[in-house]
C-alpha cells in the first residue's frame, strides 16, 4: 500500500486458511478525505496475482509495482512457488479512471527475491533491501538471505545498487576489497579479499548449537570502489578500523525507516532447516553518503528465539530467553545461575578461558567437553562428524564471547 495524492492504494496481497489459498491482484483506493473504500477497475493487462510487492509512488503520482511471490497448486499436495521480477505501472489517467502497463526498466535489476523490504529514499528514490530466494534441492528447501540494497529511480526509470563506497579514511594504496564482517553475533572479520567475485561463508552458532550458515558473494565491481586518486595514498590514518566493515547480517522481512536521509533497519529473520531465528538488531546507514553501516543495537544471541509448528501453537510461551518450555530453559539457567540447580546448571558452566589464550589452544584443552554437549544437545542419533564440528563451533563462540 502506497500514498497517492490524498488517496491510499493497495494492491494485491493473499489469503491462506487451512484447506486453501488464494493471491490477488485486485486494485482498492481509500480516500483520506471522506475515509472510504473504493475497488478500482483499471483497464489494460493487470499483473498476475502475488502478494509481498515494491510499490512506488512516481512525482507524476502513477503507481510502480515491482515483483512479489505467489504459488499455485499443481496437482494435490503440490505447490508451485513463483519469484515474480516484473515491472507494471499503474497509471492515474483520472481521479476515478486508471491504466495498468507493463514497462522495462534499465540498469542494474534486483536478483529474484520474496521477502524483501522496501522504503522511500531520498531525490526521488525507492529502495528495496534484503529477503530470500528458496531453491528446492531434493527434499530440503534452501534459502539464499540477501544483505544488499537496490536503489530504483522513479523519475529515469532504473534500477542500481547500493554499494558501499567506504569511508574516506579507508583509501590506501593496495588496499583493494576490505574485508566485510557480518554481524550476526559479532563474529571476526573475515581475511582480505581476492580480486574477482569471492563467496563469503560465515557460521553462526545458536544457544542450542544450531549451526547457521551465512553466504555472501560479493562480485569484483563491489570490491574496487576506491577512489582512483587514492592510488598514491600513504597514510594509514584509520586502516585497523576500516578493515573490519560491519554490515547487518542477510535476512528477510525486515523493518525500514528513513529519516532525513538515513536509512534504519530492525530484525527481520532467516532460516536454518526447519527453524525460523528472529533478529533484533538495529542498524543505520546514510544514503547520502552510502560510506558504512552503523550498529544502534547489536544482535544478543540470547534473545534470538526459534519457532517450530508442532509446538509454537500449542506451548503459546514464546519468548526468546525468557520462555517457559523446556528448550528455553538452558538460556534461562545462563542468565540466573544462582537460582539454577541440577545437570542443567554444570553444563552451562563451560570451561573458562584463560587470560590471554587463543582458540587453537583453548579447543585442544577444552574439546572434549564442547563435543560431549553437542552431543547432549543433538541427540544419540547425530552423525560423529557432526556432532565434532557442532562442537568446535560452540567452543569458538564462546571463546570469542568471552575475549
Amino acid at each position: 500500500m502506497v500514498v497517492c495524492k490524498r488517496q491510499l492504494i493497495l494492491f494485491g496481497g493473499f489469503h491462506e486458511s487451512a484447506r486453501d489459498y488464494i493471491y490477488y491482484n485486485d486494485v482498492y483506493a481509500f480516500n483520506l478525505d471522506v475515509f472510504a473504500w473504493t475497488k478500482l477497475t483499471p483497464s489494460g493487462i493487470a499483473p498476475a496475482p502475488r502478494s509481498g510487492c515494491h510499490l512506488a509512488t512516481t512525482p507524476e503520482g502513477n503507481i510502480l509495482v515491482y515483483g512479489g511471490y505467489s504459488k499455485q497448486r499443481i496437482k494435490k499436495d503440490v505447490d508451485k512457488g513463483t519469484l515474480h521480477t516484473d515491472l507494471f505501472l499503474l497509471k492515474a489517467e483520472s481521479s476515478d479512471k486508471w491504466t495498468w502497463a507493463r514497462i522495462s526498466s534499465s540498469g542494474v535489476k534486483p536478483t529474484p527475491r520474496s521477502g524483501f523490504s522496501v522504503a522511500v529514499g531520498p531525490s526521488n528514490r525507492s529502495l528495496l533491501f534484503g529477503g530470500v530466494h528458496d531453491e528446492e534441492e531434493e527434499e530440503d528447501l534452501e534459502g539464499d538471505f540477501f544483505n544488499d540494497i537496490y536503489f530504483y529511480d522513479l523519475a529515469k526509470n532504473r534500477w542500481f545498487p547500493g554499494q558501499l563506497k567506504g569511508p574516506k579514511t579507508e583509501k590506501k594504496k593496495r588496499r583493494r576489497g576490505p574485508a566485510a564482517k557480518t554481524s550476526c553475533e559479532g563474529g571476526e572479520s573475515e581475511q582480505q579479499l581476492p580480486p574477482g567475485p569471492v563467496e563469503i561463508v560465515k557460521e553462526v552458532v545458536a544457544e542450542d548449537g544450531t549451526i547457521m550458515t551465512i553466504k555472501q558473494v560479493i562480485s569484483a565491481p563491489e570490491l574496487e570502489l576506491q577512489d582512483p586518486e587514492s592510488e598514491d595514498e600513504e597514510d594509514g590514518t584509520g586502516d585497523e578500523a576500516s578493515s573490519q566493515q560491519v554490515e547487518p547480517c542477510p535476512r528477510s522481512n525486515a523493518m525500514l525507516a528513513v529519516k532525513h536521509g538515513v536509512l534504519y533497519v530492525y530484525g527481520g529473520m532467516f532460516e536454518v532447516g526447519d527453524r525460523q531465528f528472529t533478529l533484533n538488531d538495529l542498524y543505520a546507514i546514510d544514503l547520502h553518503k552510502m560510506e558504512e553501516w552503523k550498529v544502534l543495537v547489536e544482535m544478543d544471541p540470547k534473545t534470538q528465539e526459534w519457532l517450530e509448528d508442532s509446538e509454537s501453537d500449542d506451548e503459546g510461551d514464546v519468548e526468546g530467553a525468557e520462555g517457559g518450555d523446556e528448550e528455553d530453559e538452558e538460556e534461562d539457567e545462563e542468565e540466573d545461575s544462582d537460582d539454577a540447580e541440577g545437570e542443567d546448571e554444570a553444563e552451562e558452566d563451560h570451561p573458562a578461558v584463560q587470560p590471554d589464550e587463543k582458540y587453537t589452544d583453548y579447543l585442544s584443552r577444552t574439546e572434549q567437553y564442547w563435543v560431549k554437549l553437542a552431543r547432549q544437545k543433538m541427540g544419540p542419533d547425530a552423525k560423529e562428524k557432526k556432532m565434532v564440528k557442532v562442537g568446535h563451533a560452540m567452543a569458538k563462540a564462546f571463546h570469542e564471547g568471552s575475549a
